[in-house]
């Protein structure tokens, strides 16, 4: 299969880059190498036969249509976006910029293809989304999100996000553009960039740094190795039925303070201080405005259906996370020096 993969320098799109490849599969890496993007994170496979890579912006619609013609995809698996809430509360336009006017140029282009194709049967159109689309939950283990849950988005990132998921249903519902949708909970890992939670603590920690948690660090999230997405994703892209969305979910629930705590622990087994624990690093700071209290995913489809279900603990995941970035100083420490990492975001509202 050809897959046109969008956003595949990121963090979550590169693992699919890499696991497709793994698997045989052509892949097409479709980037706009904004802020967030590395092209160190397909390295390994860059030099492969079967892998190409189009630096373009999915704004772009001319350019668009170029890749299309030129590679004519079995497949395309839309992940490129904004993805940093912080960052989508100082500056919500780029958000609506890409996630939805992207989206919008992404079905489009997508469509006009499929149609010169003579439609073919095989065809998909997968859109990546987010848990964050429906909201926030309750702190009760029995109520979480599944494929029915209404969105209810909080924050400019996933009130574009959830926008997005509903033109992707209307190209399908509207012009019979074969497509399928996943919404995933929170994802770790290697690669991921050093502005999210779980870099931050680790890189914070090891530079002795104060290791900050909104508010009293209660929230709490579905955690989701970055590797066990990419496989599910690559499931659904091949076997998701055409119309349908897929929960996917790491079954991991933490709170943010528990899963700092973790990390801490990890860190010092694996590189411990002359004293004391890195623990007593953490900092308690003003919260996000409009945090939400807590997602969960209820992963039942994509494993009655599909037969997936993750393949770590978040205990064995973030053990593994925490080792990549040791060793790989020369991964993480040139991007720490792009704009607004290290910076306190999000603080605007």
């Amino acid at each position: 299969m050809k897959l046109l993969i969008t956003g595949g320098a990121g963090f979550i799109g590169s693992a699919v880059v890499r696991l497709a490849i793994a698997r045989g599969h052509h892949v097409v890496n479709l980037d706009a190498l904004t802020y967030a993007a590395c092209l160190e994170n397909v390295a390994n496979v860059a030099e492969s036969p079967l892998y190409a890579f189009e630096q373009a912006d999915i704004r772009d619609r001319v350019a668009l249509d170029r890749i299309f013609i030129t590679h004519r995809p079995d497949a395309v698996m839309h992940l490129a976006a904004e993805s940093h809430v912080d960052r989508s509360i100082d500056g919500p336009g780029a958000f609506v910029e890409t996630n939805i006017t992207g989206t919008y140029n992404m079905l489009e282009t997508a469509r006009d293809f499929w149609v010169s194709e003579g439609r073919p049967e095989g065809f998909r159109f997968h859109h990546i989304s987010t848990d964050e689309v429906f909201g926030s939950l309750p702190n009760d283990p029995l109520v979480k999100f599944t494929e029915d849950t209404a969105y209810d988005p909080r924050s400019p990132y996933s009130a574009s996000k959830a926008a997005s998921d509903h033109l992707v249903r209307a190209w399908h519902e509207t012009y019979g553009l074969p497509v399928v949708l996943t919404n995933c909970s929170n994802n770790y890992g290697p690669y991921h960039f050093p502005e999210k939670l779980i870099p931050v603590i680790i890189l914070n920690a090891l530079a002795g740094k104060p290791l900050p948690i909104y508010g009293d660090g209660s929230n709490i999230r579905d955690w989701l190795f970055v590797e066990d997405h990419a496989d599910a994703l690559l499931l659904v892209v091949e076997k998701g039925r055409v119309g349908r969305s897929y929960n996917i979910g790491g079954e991991n629930e933490r709170t943010n303070l528990e899963l700092v705590q973790t990390l801490c622990a990890i860190l010092d087994e694996k590189r411990p201080k002359a004293q004391g624990s890195y623990a007593d690093q953490i900092t308690f700071v003003t919260d996000r405005p409009g945090h939400d209290a807590r997602y969960a995913i209820a992963p039942g489809r994509i494993r009655e259906e599909l037969g997936w279900q993750p393949s770590v603990t978040v205990e064995e995941g973030l053990a593994r996370t925490v080792q990549w970035y040791l060793d790989n100083e020369d991964w993480w420490k040139p991007l720490q020096a792009r704009k607004g990492i290290g910076e306190r975001l999000g603080v605007k509202a």
